[in-house]
């Protein structure tokens, strides 16, 4: 199994909030957030791992050049416009059977996505979707709605209790909607997915547990009482 880490963002909203480092370099608990994601896919048995970066930050490839990983890394450093085209130019990387797919900002609990890998290859499906729990404080949150057995029904249509937590298993097939995504004109990955559930493309959701995105600089205490506690302080409203 190969992985894919999109890192390809600005980081905007941490740089705004006085974050010096481009965000796949920000430390939690002691490791960057590029590092993490690297070490724990291949935990989750990933033999090759693909990194799409921003060639704003050029840092970025030389934490990877300056650091021994546990499985080979791809570096694919592009100006990306968004976050479909940053997915779908990992595609020569990721090709060759099913992959596991992770935004470098998505701190899990250890060895949650090893587990998730686990269930996704035996789900009757041809992709699954990491999800968790929504939480009022996600300020932009992608909705899936599933059925009684774990089937997606729909994704960005909301409310729903669960949320997607920046991880996916794909098998190769997905990539055969690449045409119909760019005949509609899609720019971001979220609308990808709505496309696949539209289309009739098995897509399952597997509950991940606590997670946290990191995208403003108190999310990076969030994920250090993440990874200590396995639980997450909310504090409603503070955004």
């Amino acid at each position: 199994m190969k992985a894919g880490i999109i890192a390809a963002g600005e980081g905007r909203r941490l740089a705004g909030g006085g974050v010096a480092v481009p965000k796949p370099l920000v430390q939690v608990a002691g490791e960057t957030l590029l590092g993490r994601a690297i070490r724990e896919a291949a935990r989750a048995g990933a033999e090759r791992v693909a990194v799409i970066a921003n060639p704003a930050f050029p840092e970025v490839a030389a934490h990877l050049k300056a650091h021994s990983w546990p499985v080979p890394v791809d570096l694919r450093v592009w100006a990306s416009p968004n976050s479909l085209e940053s997915f779908l130019a990992l595609k020569p990387l990721l090709q060759g059977g099913p992959f596991l797919l992770l935004t470098v900002d998505a701190v899990l609990t250890p060895g949650a996505l090893a587990a998730f890998v686990r269930q996704a290859r035996q789900a009757a499906a041809l992709g699954s979707l990491g999800i968790t729990a929504f939480k009022e404080d996600d300020e932009h949150p992608l909705f899936v709605e599933l059925d009684d057995y774990g089937r997606i029904l729909a994704v960005g249509r909301g409310p729903s209790p669960w949320v997607t937590a920046g991880c996916y298993f794909f098998q190769p097939q997905v990539f055969q909607w690449e045409d119909a995504a760019r005949r509609r004109h899609l720019d971001a990955l979220r609308q990808f997915l709505a496309l696949l559930v539209e289309e009739g493309f098995p897509l399952w959701g597997i509950d991940m547990g606590p997670c946290v995105d990191v995208d403003y600089p108190e999310d990076i205490a969030r994920a250090e009482a993440l990874l200590k506690e396995k639980a997450v302080a909310w504090d409603k409203g503070e955004r």
